[in-house]
């Protein structure tokens, strides 16, 4: 069984995922679907990975970005 893996947990999620869990389960309309669920569930989770690489300086400007892409300012 392939196991996932995920990136290391911003400070939020150390507090512990369930209460976290709950949460998004709790403000899911009652019609929600499977993917509904996991859709929710990966954006909280790129969020908090956002958050983390903001934390630990990990981010590039919109310009240093533009110009790598090769894009006019």
């Amino acid at each position: 069984m392939p196991v996932c893996r995920m990136t290391a947990p911003a400070k939020s999620a150390s507090k512990g995922i369930k209460p976290q869990a709950r949460k998004i389960l709790r403000d899911l309309p009652d019609s929600a679907t499977w993917d509904d669920l996991m859709y929710h569930i990966y954006v909280r989770q790129k969020i908090e990975q956002g958050l983390s690489d903001i934390a630990a300086g990990r981010v590039k400007s919109h310009a240093a970005i533009k110009s790598k892409f090769g894009v006019a300012p």
